[in-house]
This record gives structure tokens, C-alpha cells and sequence, in this order.
């Protein structure tokens, strides 16, 4: 073990869409966690590592606590809860403003149990005035008793070296858990799923997203030339969606296609012949067979 090298993993959390996944990103140096205005796009703990000098920091980013409507919401309810009593350090990450919701009081509820140390975020602070950020810390502070409280703009990158300095203060000392140069322990079939779902995402109608997942069928590297072939089906619950993810002409398949292609071959560094498939499963997230199906397994939670 390293002298004076410290080490631990590091729990991500904050209601949906506050910006967990930029931050990862951010701090890790490289996309990893998909990015979405939408919810429900983290659905499994997301583990990145960052390693430097000073020690080894592994991120699990968790999918957003929440009130579980069906069983794909509780299964992601069970898998952060879980979460939080596995790590050494929580960064819960809110949106600058001086209402508490039930949500964040929710969570707060969690975390008082737990005895870690939980850095406040505030983040998006580049969309307020300073004195409205003064405020937001101001009423969070009374929500809960931070070990410390960091405004940051995940997006401009504003701050945001303070929080690993911040965060290597309470860890302790520890082994190197994972070699220099690994970022993720997702295996690539599932990086390249969520980037393909991430895609349709952002092309498609706001209606239409929760319903999808995007299942890998073949994922192969050529024997000759650097070329991947991967073959995918994005499942929906609905057949007017399925014509919808398709488009005029299968238009829609193709951008949502082109657009996951351009990012597969960015993180693969080499050539990808990507293949798109829509498949209607009617109500899957309410099936234990089919979330098992789409990679989230209820035993792991």
C-alpha cells in the first residue's frame, strides 16, 4: 500500500435531474454517467473512479431517490438506499433556491441514520445571483448538518476542483482499488446501451423516454481492421411509440442512430457499425422477468 494514500468510495445522490451526471462527468474528466433533462436516466449505480497522486476516489452515482410509482421505480429506490450504506462519503448534490421540498427532506431523513460525513452542492449557482446563493445556503443549512457546503456550476466547471480536495479531507487511508487508467467497471455492453438510450433521449418526445430501454444484442470486434459491429433493440411499451422512434421513413432511427454512433466511436476510439432495432414489451416495467431482462437485477439490490 501507498504511504499516506487514501481511498474510498463516494456516493452521489440528490432528487432526479439536479445535475448528478454532469458533475460526474466533470470531475472524472470524460463522459461516463449519461447525461438528460429527463428522469429516470441513471437507472443502475453508475461506478467511476478518479485516480491522482493522493489517492483513488470510486463515484457511485446513484439513480435519484424517489417516491416509487411501479416496480422499475422501486427496484431504483432499493439500489440508492442500499448505496448510501456502502460508502465513506456522500455528496448530495440540490439546486440553489430557499424551498425544501418533500423530496430533499426525504432524503435528509435517509442520511440522518447513516453518521457520514455529506457534502452539500449547490449546483447551477451560474444561473442565480450571489445573494440568492447565500440564501439557498442559508436554508439548507438548517435542513441538515453538513460536514461542508460547496456552490459549483457543474456545466462551466466553476468549483468544481474544490469538491475532490474537499472530498479526499474525509477519506480515509486506504489500498488502490482500481489500476490508473480504468474510469469505469461498467463493462462496455452496458456503457454502450445507456448510450444509446441516452441518444433516444434526446431526440425523441418528452412522453415517450421512461418507457424505453435499449438491450445489446451482439457487441463483436472484426478480426480484420478496426471495426466494432454492434447490433441493439430499443424496447418501448407502446406500438404508436415504436412508430414514433422509428419516424417518417425511419428518419428518426436514423439520427437517434448517427448520434449514438458519432459518441461509441469517440469512446471506443475506433470505427462502429451500429445496427438499430424497435421492439414493442407492453408494461415491462412492471415485469421482474423483463427489468431483469434489460440488465437491472432485482438481486443485486
Amino acid at each position: 500500500m501507498k504511504e499516506n494514500y487514501k481511498s474510498g468510495f463516494v456516493a452521489l445522490i440528490g432528487r432526479p435531474n439536479v445535475g448528478k451526471s454532469t458533475l460526474m462527468n466533470h470531475l472524472i474528466g470524460q463522459k461516463i454517467a449519461i447525461t438528460s433533462k429527463k428522469p429516470q436516466t441513471t437507472r443502475n449505480r453508475i461506478q467511476t473512479v478518479y485516480t491522482s497522486q493522493e489517492g483513488q476516489i470510486v463515484f457511485l452515482d446513484t439513480p435519484g431517490i424517489h417516491k416509487a410509482k411501479n416496480k422499475l421505480g422501486e427496484y431504483m429506490v432499493q439500489v440508492a438506499q442500499r448505496t448510501l450504506k456502502e460508502v465513506d462519503v456522500i455528496l448530495w448534490l440540490v439546486e440553489p433556491g430557499t424551498f425544501i421540498g418533500a423530496g430533499d427532506r426525504h432524503i435528509a431523513e435517509q442520511l440522518g441514520g447513516l453518521h457520514l460525513p455529506v457534502i452539500l452542492i449547490i449546483n447551477k449557482v451560474d444561473t442565480v445571483s450571489k445573494e440568492e446563493i447565500l440564501k439557498s445556503i442559508d436554508t439548507y443549512r438548517k435542513l441538515y448538518d453538513f460536514d461542508e457546503i460547496i456552490p459549483v456550476s457543474a456545466l462551466r466547471g466553476q468549483n468544481t476542483g474544490d469538491i475532490i480536495q474537499c472530498i479526499f479531507k474525509y477519506l480515509p487511508y486506504g489500498p488502490q482499488y482500481y489500476d490508473e487508467d480504468t474510469v469505469t467497471d461498467q463493462p462496455m455492453r452496458q456503457i454502450a446501451a445507456e448510450i444509446i438510450r441516452e441518444k433516444s433521449l434526446h431526440a425523441l418526445d418528452a412522453e415517450i423516454p421512461h418507457g424505453i430501454a435499449v438491450a445489446i444484442d451482439k457487441m463483436k470486434k472484426r478480426n480484420k481492421g478496426n471495426i466494432v459491429d454492434i447490433e441493439a433493440t430499443i424496447i418501448c411499451e407502446k406500438d404508436s411509440h415504436k412508430g414514433i422512434i422509428i419516424g417518417k421513413q425511419g428518419s428518426m432511427l436514423k439520427k437517434i442512430g448517427s448520434n449514438a454512433r458519432f459518441e461509441l466511436e469517440r469512446m471506443l476510439e475506433c470505427k462502429v457499425n451500429l445496427k438499430l432495432w424497435v421492439k414493442v414489451k407492453k408494461d415491462w416495467r412492471d415485469s421482474d422477468f423483463l427489468i431483469k431482462n434489460f440488465g437491472y437485477d432485482k438481486k443485486e439490490v
